[in-house]
C-alpha cells in the first residue's frame, strides 16, 4: 500500500508539473525597481524555508525506508521517548528562521510600502485611476486627459497611482512593476512604481469582482520621455471629452475590454466618484444631534 502511495504521487506530480508551465510568470520578470525588491523578497523567504522543508521531506523517506517492516537490522526500541539534542535541534532552528523572517517581513514592509514616496525617479507623475464593473478608467489631472483599459507612461519616472472603486472592491495590479493594491469605493489607496525598462505590460484586476472579471484587463505602455509628450499631444487633438454624463454612461456594467481615449476631462470625476459615496456633513451633524440627544 505505501508503495502504491508512492508510486501514485510520483505521476500525479509529474502530470501536474507540465499543466503549470503555462502559467504566466510575470511576477519572476521584474521590469521595474518595486517589483524586483519583490521578488527578491519572496525568492529569500523560500530559500529560508527551504532550510527546514528539505531536510524534513528527506528525513521522511530515510525514516520510513530505514524502519520499514522489512527491515529487520533497524534499532526497535518501543520505549525510546526523548532526545535532548533533537529537541534542541527541532525547536532552535525555526526559531531562528522564523526570528530572521519576522525581521526581513518588517524592514521590507516599510521600505515597499505602497504610499511611500519613491527616492528614485523624480517628482512623481500623478494618475487617478477608477475601478468599474469591469473595465478601468485612468486619468491624467495634470495633462487633463483621460483613457480606458490603456496607460502610458515615461521610464525611469516615478508614477503615483491614486486609485479608487465605482463598483464592488478591486484590486489594481501591474504583476512586472509592482504588486496589488486595493480599489474601493469612497476610498482612496495609492502605488508608487518605477520601470525602468521601455514595453508593453499586462495589468489585471486581482481581485474578483463578478461576471467580467476576467475580462478586466489593460495594457500599460512604458516609453521615452518624448514618446510619451507625443501620445498626449495626440490625444489632445482627438474631440471625445470627458464628463460626469459621459462618465456615469461607462460606469455601467459592461465587459467592453476596448481601448478609449479622451482629449479633455471637464469636470473632477476622480473625486466626485470618491464624494457620492461620502455622507453628506449635513446628514453626520444629525447623526451627532440624535446620538447626544439620546
Amino acid at each position: 500500500m505505501a508503495k502504491l502511495r508512492c508510486v501514485l504521487f510520483v505521476l500525479i506530480s509529474s502530470c501536474i508539473m507540465p499543466l503549470l508551465s503555462g502559467c504566466d510568470a510575470a511576477v519572476l520578470n521584474p521590469k521595474g525597481i518595486i517589483a524586483h525588491n519583490e521578488l527578491h523578497l519572496m525568492v529569500t523567504a523560500v530559500l529560508l524555508m527551504l532550510i527546514i522543508v528539505v531536510p524534513v521531506i528527506v528525513l521522511t523517506l530515510v525514516i520510513a525506508r530505514r524502519y520499514r517492516a522489512s527491515n529487520t537490522k533497524a534499532t526497535y526500541k518501543p520505549d525510546w521517548s526523548h532526545n535532548n539534542l533533537l529537541e534542541f535541534v527541532w525547536w532552535i532552528i525555526p526559531i531562528a528562521i522564523i526570528a530572521v523572517l519576522a525581521t526581513i517581513t518588517w524592514v521590507t514592509t516599510h521600505k515597499l510600502d505602497p504610499y511611500r514616496t519613491l527616492t528614485e525617479g523624480g517628482e512623481p507623475m500623478k494618475i487617478e485611476v477608477i475601478a468599474l464593473e469591469w473595465r478601468w478608467m485612468f486619468i491624467y489631472p495634470e495633462q487633463n486627459i483621460a483613457t480606458i483599459n490603456y496607460v502610458q507612461f515615461p521610464v525611469d519616472r516615478q508614477v503615483q497611482f491614486l486609485i479608487t472603486g465605482d463598483a464592488p472592491m478591486n484590486s489594481f495590479m501591474i504583476q512586472q512593476l509592482a504588486g496589488q493594491i486595493y480599489a474601493m469605493t469612497g476610498m482612496q489607496t495609492q502605488l508608487h512604481l518605477i520601470a525602468n525598462e521601455v514595453g508593453t505590460y499586462k495589468g489585471i484586476s486581482a481581485n474578483f469582482s463578478g461576471n467580467g472579471f476576467s475580462g478586466m484587463t489593460f495594457v500599460a505602455n512604458v516609453t521615452s520621455d518624448a514618446d510619451f509628450n507625443k501620445w498626449v499631444a495626440s490625444v489632445k487633438q482627438s474631440n471625445n471629452p470627458l464628463d460626469m454624463n459621459i462618465y456615469n454612461q461607462l460606469a455601467k456594467p459592461s465587459e467592453d475590454s476596448s481601448k478609449q481615449l479622451f482629449s479633455v476631462v471637464k469636470d473632477d470625476v476622480y473625486h466626485n466618484v470618491i464624494n457620492k459615496y461620502l455622507k453628506p456633513q449635513s446628514a453626520l451633524q444629525d447623526t451627532t444631534t440624535v446620538a447626544h440627544s439620546n
